[in-house]
C-alpha cells in the first residue's frame, strides 16, 4: 500500500513544489525518496541555460549528496583553492585557506557551473517513480482548504490546469508569486546596491590563486571567482553616476576585464548583465498549508553562493518535517519552526 492511499480524501499530489530550481528540485528528489508523490510546476518551458549561483560550500556538498548525486559531484565541480579580501593595491585584509577535505567531509569551497549541477538533480529526479514535473506550467491561483489545497497553473498554450495537493511549497525565487498571492509582507534592510556580472569561459586553462577574491576598492569595488571547470566570473559595482545601459554593453564589459587579462582573444562572454543585491526576508513562511523556500523566502548578496547554499539548507529542513506531518506522526505546528 502506498502511503497516500490511506487518506480520506486522496489528492493529486502530496506536495506540490512551484519553482524547479536547484531549491525546488532538491526538495522533490528528498521527498519522493520517502515515497511521497511530488509534482513540480515550473513556468520556463525549457532549463535556464545560464549560471546564477558559482560554488557551495562543503556543508551544502554533503546535503546535496544526500540525494544521491554525490558520486558525481566532483565531475561538474572544481575545489576552490582560497578566498581573499584584497586593498587596491592587492595587500590582503582577510585570507581564509579551503581545504579539499573540510569537517563535512567534502571540499570547503566548491566551483560549479549551476546548469550543470541542475542536470544532475534533474536526472536523479527522473529516475524516481514519485516525481512528476510539468515545464511550461505558470501557477495563477492556489486556494488553500480544510482538507487539500487547490492549485491552477496556465501553459504556454493558454491552457489552465489544476491539481490538488496536501502541501504547496513556494520555491519560485525572489520575484516569488506565492509569496505575493499569499500577501506575506517582506523586511527589507535596504542593502541594493547594483552590480555587473560577468560570467566568462576561459580559451585555455589558467591557475587563479587563490581562486576567489574580493578587491575592496573604493573606486571599483570587484569581485572574482571561479565558477566550475573553465569559467569564471567578474563582478563589478555601478559606481554613483553611471547609467546601467551603458554598463550592460558588451564593450564595457571587455573593457573592465582587461586589466585582468580578459580579453575577447582569451575568454568567451558568457553573458554580461547587472543585478540587484538585496538583504530581505519574508516576515512569514508559513501560511497554512502554503510554504516557503529559498530565495522566495529570503535574499542576500549572493557572495560565496550562500544564497542558494541557505535554500538547500531550507529544504533539506523542511523534507524530514513534511515527511513527518504527512505520515501524521507530528503536529502541523512543527512546520512552523
Amino acid at each position: 500500500m502506498r502511503l497516500h492511499d490511506t487518506y480520506a480524501n486522496p489528492t493529486d499530489a502530496d506536495v506540490v513544489i512551484v519553482g524547479n530550481g536547484p531549491i525546488g528540485a532538491t526538495l522533490s528528489v528528498l521527498l519522493a525518496q520517502r515515497g511521497w508523490r511530488v509534482t513540480v510546476l515550473e513556468r520556463r518551458a525549457r532549463p535556464y541555460r545560464l549560471p546564477r549561483a558559482t560554488s557551495f560550500d562543503g556543508e551544502t556538498a554533503r546535503l546535496l549528496a544526500a540525494t544521491g548525486i554525490g558520486p558525481d559531484l566532483g565531475r561538474i565541480t572544481e575545489p576552490a583553492n582560497g578566498y581573499q579580501w584584497q586593498t587596491a593595491a592587492g595587500a590582503a585584509l582577510l585570507d581564509i585557506a579551503f581545504t579539499t577535505s573540510g569537517p563535512y567531509g567534502w571540499p570547503d569551497a566548491n566551483t560549479m557551473h549551476q546548469p550543470a549541477l541542475e542536470e544532475l538533480i534533474a536526472a536523479r529526479a527522473a529516475a524516481l517513480p514519485g516525481i512528476t514535473v510539468l515545464r511550461g506550467h505558470e501557477v495563477v491561483r492556489i486556494v488553500d482548504g480544510e482538507q487539500q489545497v487547490e492549485v491552477a497553473a496556465t501553459t504556454d498554450s493558454g491552457e489552465t490546469h489544476s491539481l490538488s495537493t496536501r502541501w504547496v511549497v513556494g520555491c519560485d525565487g525572489a520575484n516569488s508569486f506565492v509569496r505575493e498571492h499569499l500577501g506575506v509582507s517582506v523586511t527589507d534592510l535596504g542593502f541594493s546596491f547594483e552590480w555587473l556580472l560577468c560570467d566568462v569561459e576561459l580559451r585555455r586553462p589558467r591557475e587563479f590563486v587563490p581562486t576567489n577574491v574580493q578587491i575592496c576598492d573604493p573606486a571599483r569595488p570587484t569581485t572574482l571567482v571561479g565558477s566550475g571547470q573553465g569559467r569564471r566570473r567578474w563582478e563589478f559595482m555601478r559606481l554613483p553616476g553611471e547609467n546601467t545601459a551603458e554598463l550592460n554593453r558588451d564593450e564595457t564589459a571587455w573593457r573592465l576585464l582587461a586589466p585582468f587579462g580578459v580579453t575577447p582573444d582569451t575568454a568567451t562572454l558568457l553573458r554580461s548583465t547587472t543585478y540587484i543585491f538585496q538583504a530581505r526576508w519574508a516576515d512569514q513562511w508559513r501560511v497554512g498549508h502554503v510554504l516557503l523556500a529559498g530565495d522566495a523566502a529570503h535574499l542576500m548578496p549572493p557572495f560565496a553562493g550562500q544564497g542558494m547554499c541557505s535554500g538547500i539548507r531550507d529544504v533539506v529542513n523542511l523534507a524530514w518535517k513534511l515527511d513527518l506531518t504527512l505520515r501524521g506522526l507530528t503536529a502541523e505546528t512543527l512546520l512552523d519552526t
